[in-house]
């Protein structure tokens, strides 16, 4: 099966909005699902130039309260920080209800997959039809993931997800893999010049043992 270069259906999509701005004052809109500061601050100074954006904080895969607490704040700093820099257009927050319930029961009988698997892509299901929903009740242009600029996430398999919940809520997808151009080493700069926290696992208690068990090889090495 061949893969499709979202990035490139993504130029289509930013060039045709540039073509159709000379005629029209109107700028689209879009919710933006974001998993982390560190991972959106290449995707909202790349966006900002062409969308009105509303990020939408919905991670219920984030096992513990404080550290929810921790990477919600920081999302919130960096946004307060691009609105004040003036790097396009001004960006919104919406912070979804903090429900690891949710992704507990979701997990059920998949506590034993391996990272990136078939857990990992409910979980992004999970994550974008909430996107899907609120986007569609909010009269969203577009609605999108900060997901895909991660070098461990499955670009591929979170645009199918995207595109189906598309057609079932009926708001158009903004496809886009954002680690590739250099995205993924622009997000690593941007937080060391923004200071972020920056986490080493996704968020989960799956990941977070799975990093911990990698950094106490590296130290037995």
């Amino acid at each position: 099966m061949n893969q499709v270069n979202y990035q490139k259906e993504l130029d289509k999509i930013l060039q045709k909005l540039e073509q159709q701005r000379e005629d029209s004052s109107d700028v689209p809109s879009l919710f933006l699902h974001s998993c982390c500061a560190p991972c959106s601050s290449y995707v909202l100074e790349y966006l900002c130039r062409y969308f009105r954006i509303t990020v939408f904080y919905y991670n219920p895969n984030i096992s513990a309260s404080e550290e929810y607490r921790k990477r919600v704040a920081e999302q919130k700093r960096l946004i307060e920080s691009y609105n004040n820099g003036k790097k396009g257009y001004e960006i919104a927050i919406v912070e979804g209800d903090y429900e690891p319930e949710r992704f507990f029961e979701m997990a059920k009988g998949l506590e034993n997959c391996p990272e990136g698997g078939e857990r990992c892509f409910r979980c992004y299901e999970l994550r974008l039809r909430k996107t899907a929903e609120r986007a569609k009740q909010g009269g969203f242009d577009y609605f999108c993931t900060t997901l895909t600029i991660s070098p461990l996430k499955n670009a591929q398999k979170l645009n199918e997800i995207g595109i189906s919940l598309s057609e079932e809520y009926g708001i158009p997808w903004l496809p886009g893999d954002f680690k590739k151009r250099e995205g993924y080493k622009r997000s690593v700069e941007l937080s060391a010049e923004y200071d972020l926290y920056r986490q080493n696992y996704c968020g989960c208690s799956y990941s977070k043992a799975v990093s911990a068990q990698k950094l106490q090889a590296q130290k037995k090495c």
